[in-house]
């Protein structure tokens, strides 16, 4: 199926739903809440291993409950955990905020002691990177570790997948490092100075990105579906009623990552990526939402 290997972050979702998010200093009541793993790369790495690659996951915890849930996470999913656990922090935690009527949300990240992962740790793992068939990798820990990891797995003539969330600027040359980029139109913006709202200027937007050394840009737009530079919209399809957003981007490049590593084409691994997200949707949470690989297949034959 592949081989997937992940440097991320794990936190524990704390997720809320209110009809509003509340102003400064004001309280308000919410109508639920909710405590689950998530993390971009945990998420991206459950997606994977669900979707049957081979997933690895570069990381590190506390020694805490929270790191408990990590394990457990992915001991169900199948992903093979190279995490060090240690004693001078946490394991990080998210404060994620839900829109009631519509799911979208805004999300806080403490990434506790995953901020603490640094390039000896990438090092100790060069021979894993190097011998993946994708290598995934995004910016909620150090960026020295993202963009080692990067050089790491570029050497190997592994492929490269930078999900450049959340938005921040990145070292000289981290972007001809890639292979595929894959933001959404908030940290396209931030990458390219190009506001993407139309797909005039998603491909505008493409094209600069293109210029900072890319190989092949993917843009993320939501309900709209992703941006495959090249093709065009692939458009998103949800598979029933829309629950909750927040992992979808994960879903999204868990299915794309594994895809590529099966070595379907880019085309083929973002349509994978947009049927894998379109099914996370559906359900609440991110890690727990990341849908099996038949319940993929069975919905890109449905929409086929």
């Amino acid at each position: 199926m592949g081989k997937v290997v992940v440097l991320g972050v794990f936190v524990a979702d704390t997720a809320y739903r209110a009809a509003r998010m509340p102003n400064m200093g004001e309280t308000i009541m919410g109508t639920s809440f909710a405590l689950g793993p998530g993390g971009k790369g945990s998420n991206q790495a459950v997606a994977c291993a669900r979707l049957g690659a081979e997933t690895h996951l570069i990381s590190k915890l506390g020694q805490d409950d929270f790191a408990k849930l990590a394990l457990d996470t992915w001991q169900q999913a199948g992903v093979v955990a190279h995490v060090e656990q240690v004693s001078e922090s946490y394991t990080g935690a998210a404060h994620i905020f839900i829109e009631h009527s519509t799911g979208d949300n805004a999300i806080i990240v403490a990434p506790g002691a995953a901020a603490l992962i640094d390039i000896a740790d990438i090092e100790a793992h060069a021979s894993l990177i190097a011998d993946a068939d994708t290598f995934v990798t995004q910016l909620e820990q150090p960026m020295a570790a993202a963009m080692r990891g990067l050089e790491i797995a570029r050497a190997g003539g592994v492929t490269t997948v930078l999900n450049p969330a959340p938005a921040a600027v990145l070292p000289d040359n981290m972007l001809a490092l890639c292979d595929y980029i894959t933001p959404n139109e908030t940290e396209c913006e931030a990458l390219t100075g190009i506001a993407v709202q139309t797909l005039a200027q998603a491909k505008q937007a493409c094209e600069a990105l293109l210029d900072l050394g890319v190989g092949t840009p993917i843009i993320t737009m939501g309900d709209q579906g992703a941006f495959l530079y090249g093709h065009g919209l692939v458009p998103a399809v949800a598979a029933g009623a829309v629950i909750e957003t927040t992992g979808a981007g994960d879903a999204f490049n868990g299915g794309f990552a594994a895809a590529l590593a099966e070595k379907r084409s880019p085309l083929e691994a973002v349509r994978y990526g947009c049927n894998t997200a379109g099914i996370s949707v559906t359900k609440a949470g991110t890690a727990p939402s990341m849908p099996s690989r038949d319940m993929v297949e069975a919905f890109m034959r449905q929409v086929s």
